[in-house]
């Protein structure tokens, strides 16, 4: 007898109600982190604000800092992004925009706060230096792209990132006004000429 659709099992949906209850998870771990710290929140915690049972929460992390881990990564991949318009100048201060909106979070202002004490956390310490590489081989990639097309001399972009992300730390760690455009493009616009400055001087 020919097969039907009728006879056969339903095919299961990619992702599913698992890929939405780890996101449900995940998500309550970064308002968690956010809110006390990354060693201050409870499975229980997470599994109620979360709307899932407590054995949702162990049976796909077992291991406390891999939750912390993979909410770290999962909720800072916007702060390791940096689009290519082909303008390099504005690119660059959508960046520092998109980092600094981020930074002004309740989980990025803790993220900041956390790096300090999770230097003492192997786990944690790991995940927060993948968070840095991410940021930095995206900014390399978005420069080597400029050198390439002429738009900028050769320079190290982990050296560029530095320079371009500390004044954002600082406006925004410092906390007496929000970090805007105007900051970006004039951090942005110092920079690269420093940039152009030294490499016509070699």
């Amino acid at each position: 007898m020919a097969d039907t659709t009728a006879d056969r099992a339903p095919a299961r949906r990619p992702g599913g109600r698992n890929a939405r209850v780890r996101a449900q998870i995940l998500a309550a771990t970064a308002e968690l982190v956010a809110r006390d710290g990354v060693a201050g929140f409870r499975y229980e915690e997470v599994a109620e604000s979360a709307g899932v049972h407590k054995t949702s929460v162990y049976r796909n992390w077992p291991d406390r800092e891999d939750l912390v881990v993979e909410a770290l990564l999962r909720y800072a991949e916007d702060l390791a992004s940096v689009a290519d318009t082909g303008d390099v100048h504005r690119d660059l201060a959508d960046f520092l925009l998109a980092l600094a909106g981020g930074l002004e979070t309740p989980f990025g202002r803790t993220l900041e706060q956390a790096i300090q004490p999770a230097r003492q956390n192997p786990a944690v310490r790991q995940a927060l230096g993948r968070i840095l590489d991410r940021r930095v081989a995206a900014l390399q990639r978005r420069v080597d792209a400029a050198v390439e097309r002429g738009e900028l001399p050769p320079v190290d972009g982990s050296f560029l990132g530095e320079m371009l992300s500390g004044p954002v730390h600082l406006i925004v760690n410092r906390g007496t006004r929000p970090f805007t455009r105007a900051d970006a493009e004039r951090i942005v616009g110092v920079v690269l000429a420093g940039i152009r400055a030294t490499a016509a001087q070699d």
